[in-house]
């Protein structure tokens, strides 16, 4: 059974940091990649970042420069190490694997990233 549990969210102020974090089992971890997506209100989910197996990382332009993905292949996590957070950045996030060869994905239940101005 695949489990993708994210944790780590919450209210933070603007300009504060927050550190998610997704611990995956029942996959294969170092053969998928991983991603964290977000959803905010009113607003289609969007990929925020993404790590491959190797560690190679890709960032949407809102975040380059504030946020930081990084996985742990020991211990099957993926983080998203969020600073300088703003309003826009409030959102449901979602952790995501998807197999290197299949293509095959699961995800997280989400968690709540709450930024007030």
């Amino acid at each position: 059974q695949v489990q993708l549990v994210e944790s780590g969210g919450g209210l933070v102020q603007t300009g504060g940091s927050l550190r998610l974090s997704c611990a995956a089992s029942g996959i294969i971890f170092r053969l998928n990649d991983m991603a964290w997506y977000r959803q905010g209100p009113g607003k289609q989910r969007e990929l925020v970042a993404q790590i491959t197996g190797a560690g190679s990382t890709n960032y949407v332009d809102s975040v380059k420069g504030r946020f930081t993905i990084s996985r742990d292949n020991t211990k099957n996590t993926v983080a998203l190490q969020m600073n300088s957070l703003k309003p826009d950045d409030t959102a449901v996030y979602y952790c995501n694997s998807r197999h290197q060869w299949t293509g095959r994905n699961y995800w997280g239940q989400g968690t709540q990233v709450t930024v007030s101005s």
